[in-house]
C-alpha cells in the first residue's frame, strides 16, 4: 500500500458538489493498493499512521530558535486526539515510463480494493474511535480540499525496506 500522508489544519471532500467529510487538525491521508497487497499490509500502514510523529509538543519549547511553536516532531495523531481523513487513490500506484497516458495496472481492481481499504478505515477507527476517522467516497470523483500544515507531506509505501 502507499500513502500521501499531510498534516492539515483542515481538510474536506465534495462529492456532487455536496461536502460528504471534513475535519480539523490532522492527518489528510491518499492510499493507494496494489495488486501485491495483503492483510499484512494494512496493518503495516495502519500502525505506522497511528504511531507516526509529525505534530508538536506543546509543553516543551523547542531547542532551537525556529518559527514553530511548541517541540516539532514529537506527538503522533494518537497523543494529540487529531482526526485523519483518508480518500482511496489507485492513481497512486499509476506509471507513466512510457508514452505520456498512465497506465495503472500496478493498482489493485475496485472490489478488491475496497476490502483492503475498509479494513484499514476499521484499524484506524478502533485506534482513535470513528467519530474521529473520515473517508471519501470509495470510487467515486471526488474534489479534494486541504490547507497543509507547515507544510509536512510524507509519502510512504508499505513495500519500503
Amino acid at each position: 500500500m502507499r500513502v500521501v500522508i499531510q498534516k492539515v489544519k483542515s481538510a474536506s471532500v465534495t462529492v456532487d458538489d455536496k461536502v460528504i467529510s471534513q475535519i480539523s487538525k490532522g492527518l489528510m491521508l491518499l492510499v493507494g493498493i496494489s495488486t501485491e497487497d495483503t492483510a499484512e499490509d494494512v496493518e503495516k500502514l495502519a500502525s505506522k499512521v497511528l504511531k507516526l510523529r509529525v505534530f508538536e509538543d506543546m509543553s516543551n519549547p523547542p531547542e532551537t530558535k525556529t518559527k514553530w511553536y511548541g517541540k516539532p516532531w514529537q506527538k503522533s495523531i494518537v497523543d494529540i486526539k487529531g482526526e485523519i481523513l483518508s480518500v482511496s487513490q489507485f492513481t497512486l500506484y499509476a506509471s507513466i515510463k512510457k508514452g505520456t497516458k498512465p497506465d495503472f495496472h500496478k493498482a489493485q481492481k475496485g472490489h478488491l480494493a475496497v476490502e483492503l481499504y475498509d479494513e484499514f478505515l476499521k484499524k484506524l477507527k478502533s485506534a482513535i474511535g470513528s467519530e474521529n476517522v473520515k473517508d471519501g467516497q470509495f470510487g467515486e470523483m471526488m474534489d479534494v480540499s486541504l490547507v497543509n500544515d507547515g507544510p509536512v507531506t510524507i509519502v510512504w509505501d508499505t513495500k519500503d525496506k
